[in-house]
């Protein structure tokens, strides 16, 4: 938001003598604006009802298209504060969530009029300095207030990365990524560090699934979509239901889900879930295995379909040591004798390449086979 965009009718300090108006005994609210700006704007809510709108007159003019004339008020009662939704059309929402009824509002509450946020504040002893400096909370504040319309409005936009067979580059597969245009959310870890603060993982998780399926239709139909998992799903109830639904959703599409391997901890859930997959036609990827231990025998206890080693040990391959090559060559070796593919992560160079296909994985992924893009840059389903 473009906090210069928000006009006052009148300068606080100049309209209200005398702590703004108001005696030394009443607090003063006040509306500090998040956004890109390098310091807070703040308003002084004064007078009541305190209107919030597009046209000439409120007391906080917003002039731009997504807020409504009359969008919103706030009142006083008995010394607390509400907030009033004023049948506005792209709403009014409280800690990002959207209201439409009278809501009591207090000190450090998040307030948004349609993408334009606030954090309302409350100053008892006129200990808030005009030019407060913005922190990096409001950044993060502001990302709360936008995720649950994110999460309401389905705001993501799936991205895709190639997975290739690396013998003769033929693209097998996309990965799917989380990715979004809500300002403060465009990022996965934007995304789910606000999904964090609200409990929500799991639930961004599922959505991610189900549109990264729903765009994905528009790919060539012979790749399989890999769709990723939060590691808290392994230890919470829904995710079989979830791929569940997912099928019936999409009966003929080719998918691989993808659970990290330290959220591996329950052999006997993989285990169910293993069969469950099998069921549903969908296969089984262990993602970034390597990362920490190796855990190849432990893991093949339920074993995959494919196996995606960490780009760590595939970045600067050729600068490796002959031993450490051998040691990444026994554990390929093993895979496929085993019956699971192994997909080399983040090769990013053409000499990465050529000795993955040395050591002998099957499939690549990486900036050097494609960048993560939205669906219209691959040619359509065939």
């Amino acid at each position: 938001m473009n906090s210069q965009n928000v006009l006052f009718n009148s300068s606080p300090r100049a309209s209200l003598p005398r702590r703004f108006g108001v005696g030394n005994s009443h607090s003063v609210w006040i509306l500090a604006s998040l956004g890109e700006q390098p310091t807070e704007e703040l308003t002084v809510i004064h007078p009541f009802p305190f209107s919030i709108g597009r046209k000439v007159g409120c007391c906080l003019q917003i002039p731009s298209k997504t807020i409504s004339g009359h969008h919103a008020d706030l009142i006083l009662k008995e010394g607390e504060l509400f907030v009033i939704d004023r049948e506005s059309t792209n709403g009014t929402y409280v800690n990002g969530r959207r209201t439409t009824e009278e809501t009591p509002v207090a000190d450090g509450d998040m307030l948004q009029f349609a993408d334009f946020a606030f954090r309302l504040k409350q100053d008892v002893q006129g200990a808030i300095p005009m030019n407060t400096q913005c922190e990096d909370v409001c950044d993060q504040a502001l990302a709360l207030v936008q995720f649950d319309r994110l999460m309401e409005q389905r705001l993501v936009t799936p991205h895709y990365q190639p997975i290739v067979q690396i013998e003769d580059l033929k693209t097998v597969g996309y990965e799917v990524l989380a990715r979004s245009t809500v300002y403060g959310l465009e990022t996965p870890k934007a995304l789910f560090g606000a999904a964090a603060k609200l409990n929500m993982e799991v639930e961004l998780s599922q959505m991610l699934r189900w549109e990264g399926v729903r765009e994905g239709a528009k790919l060539p139909k012979s790749a399989s979509i890999y769709l990723n998992t939060h590691p808290l799903e392994m230890t919470r109830p829904g995710l079989i239901e979830s791929m569940q639904q997912l099928r019936e959703f999409a009966p003929e599409s080719a998918i691989t889900l993808e659970i990290h391997e330290s959220a591996i901890t329950n052999l006997r859930d993989m285990n169910r879930l293993r069969d469950v997959l099998d069921e549903l036609k969908v296969q089984l990827a262990y993602d970034d295995f390597g990362a920490g231990q190796n855990r190849l025998p432990e893991l093949c206890s339920v074993p995959p379909d494919v196996l995606k080693f960490d780009m760590s040990l595939i970045k600067g391959l050729d600068r490796n040591s002959l031993d450490r090559i051998q040691f990444l060559s026994n554990l390929v070796r093993i895979c496929r004798d085993i019956g699971i593919v192994p997909l080399a992560e983040g090769i990013e160079t053409q000499i990465e390449a050529e000795m993955c296909a040395e050591i002998g994985f099957v499939l690549g992924q990486g900036y050097y086979y494609g960048r993560p893009a939205p669906v219209t840059n691959f040619n359509s389903a065939n």
